[in-house]
């Protein structure tokens, strides 16, 4: 699936389905085949309803033979609804075979964008690609595909029976109202694409409104915005209804074609029909089996108006599909190296650069992590310390210079090998809707109960955890909702313990702590991380005193290094804000 994802080059709706449609070429060929019975089965019927009302005006089918054609007529039916449900068993399946494809394919891609790519494109408009985008592709190659090839095949066998099988002056008045048909289906055909596409936008501008407001519930009702932020719902919901409605006038602008089109050819069929009988150019049953066939007409002339919306509303849903599929990846998973790295981690002469930005995030950063050792890097607001961290995940890419472990540079790695090297407890941690357990044991599902409440331990969280009513068993609502932010942050510490990654990433993890909270967790990652390597990124000094080695990051740049002592006899920024913080704690401590 990865490879496929990122090979992928422009196609079209028509060259994607047909594609999809030669990998599943067994279900839509055994569809076709029964959908082509059921059309030869159609046109039959009224043929052999023509030759029996005629040998009944003759009074040569009486008695058994008689019987004989119901009973050939009700065998023909049976088969007809047999084949019906045959084919729908078939095709459908494909098809939603095509939507599950699409969905896999759209996570997977979406796995390996960098986060660059989420801050251009709303999750709201992900999650619409992810349901309504693919939910139209999938009634383009399921629906559209099977009324397209049923109408076509059963108008040409119907025309054909008319014009060649029954009386051919008939066949073609029948015609003449199709190109009037044709012109309105290509004018109506062109507003339904359009609609369609401003309806699937107003649905993803919906979609992100509902996601935004949801996710902000909290500083909606904290600033009391919660009337406005329903107004701008409001108004976000009627202009979807009103785009799904302008779609929904359009096709049902196909049906009145169609009807003035029938309604013109029965007029023709009844005015010609009755002038030949009259003569006696016709029969009766002859007559009888043309209208039968007239009326048979009508579904291929519907399914063109329904083939048409389908394929408009597909076209338009894979114009916003297409381009999300075919994103370039921010970070490109290319390496061949797949086991675990092992080693000496080093930076040498990184230099980086936010796209879109003149100022360097990152620059000249050099340092060499032997395996069990601490770094500790510390630095005011901005100066690139989570950035750093970032290019060791891969979740970005150096300007210039590069980051080795174990001699190997980081992008030789496949990016599940390297990451499943390193556990990471961002400065947010996120939460899923699940047990505390559960989240605890993310990275390590096999855990045992012991393991996690170990982990909780050492991250200072079981005695939090044992006074809730369920204990670990405890549902955190979505993003840890039921949670206080120090207790989400020691939830992601211990999860990231309970991983036992060679290499610990701290960003920041215990700002939402209190001192002694904070003392307590740093005295259990010492046993905890001992023989693991570390880099803790903290705007608390306390958390890096005892690191091997620290440097002061500032504007990009290291300005201080050394360890604990040594940055103190320097005096600098380190000495300053240390001095500065020992006495703030002296004071919350009166």
């Amino acid at each position: 699936m990865r490879n496929r994802c990122t090979r992928r080059t422009a196609l079209s709706l028509f060259t994607f389905i047909a594609r999809f449609a030669a990998r599943h070429w067994r279900a839509y060929s055994g569809a076709s085949f029964m959908l082509a019975g059921i059309a030869v089965l159609t046109v039959w019927v009224p043929r052999r309803v023509g030759h029996i009302i005629d040998a009944l005006v003759a009074g040569t089918l009486v008695g058994a033979a008689l019987w004989w054609e119901v009973a050939i007529l009700l065998a023909m039916g049976i088969a007809i609804y047999l084949l019906r449900v045959g084919w729908r068993l078939a095709l459908f399946r494909a098809a939603y075979q095509m939507g599950r494809d699409l969905r896999t394919e759209l996570f997977a891609r979406l796995a390996l964008q960098a986060p660059a790519y989420f801050h251009r494109v709303s999750t709201g408009e992900l999650m619409a690609s992810a349901t309504n985008d693919v939910d139209a592709v999938e009634m383009a190659a399921g629906e559209a595909f099977l009324a397209g090839f049923d109408g076509t095949l059963t108008l040409v066998l119907v025309v054909a029976m008319m014009t060649l099988g029954i009386d051919w002056r008939l066949g073609l008045a029948v015609l003449l109202p199709f190109p009037f048909m044709g012109w309105a289906f290509y004018v109506i055909s062109r507003r339904v694409h359009e609609a369609s596409r401003q309806a699937l936008d107003r649905f993803s501008d919906l979609n992100a409104e509902v996601q935004e407001s949801i996710t902000a519930v909290r500083t909606l009702r904290a600033l009391g915005l919660v009337q406005r932020a329903g107004r701008d719902f409001a108004d976000r919901a009627q202009a979807a209804t009103d785009a799904a409605y302008r779609a929904q006038r359009w096709e049902s602008a196909f049906e009145p074609a169609v009807g003035i089109a029938l309604a013109a050819a029965t007029m023709l069929t009844f005015a010609l029909g009755g002038w030949l009988a009259w003569r006696g150019e016709v029969t009766i049953g002859t007559l009888t089996a043309f209208t039968m066939y007239l009326v048979q007409l009508i579904w291929p002339m519907f399914a063109a108006g329904w083939v048409l919306s389908l394929v408009q509303r597909g076209k338009a849903a894979w114009a916003r599909l297409d381009p999300v599929l075919r994103a370039p990846l921010g970070i490109a998973d290319t390496g061949s190296h797949r086991g675990a790295p092992e080693g000496t981690l080093r930076a040498e002469a990184v230099t980086f650069r936010y796209p879109g930005t003149r100022a360097l995030a990152l620059a000249d950063i050099e340092f060499t992590l032997t395996p069990g050792r601490t770094l500790g890097i510390v630095g005011p607001t901005g100066a690139g310390k989570s950035t750093l961290l970032q290019l060791i995940l891969r979740h970005a890419e150096p300007a210039d210079g590069h980051i080795t472990w174990g001699g190997v540079a980081l992008p030789d790695f496949t990016l599940a090998a390297l990451r499943a090297a390193i556990a990471w407890v961002p400065q947010e941690a996120f939460l899923f809707s699940a047990t505390i357990a559960e989240n605890i044991a993310l990275a390590h599902a096999e855990a045992a109960s012991e393991e996690v409440t170990h982990a909780a331990r050492l991250a200072d969280l079981d005695a939090d955890v044992r006074r809730f009513p369920d204990g670990y068993a405890t549902r955190v609502g979505e993003r840890g909702v039921t949670l206080s932010g120090g207790q989400r942050q020691r939830v992601a510490i211990a999860r990231a313990l309970l991983a036992e990654a060679p290499l610990l990433l701290l960003d920041d993890a215990l700002s939402a702590v209190d001192t002694g909270t904070e003392a307590r967790i740093l005295t259990h990652l010492r046993t905890a991380r001992a023989g693991r390597t570390a880099i803790i990124v903290s705007h608390r000094l306390s958390a890096v005193a005892d690191a091997d080695e620290i440097f002061v990051l500032k504007a990009g740049r290291i300005v201080e290094r050394g360890d604990h002592a040594a940055l103190l006899r320097i005096g600098g920024w380190y000495a300053a804000q240390w001095r500065y913080q020992q006495l703030e704690a002296t004071l919350e401590a009166l």
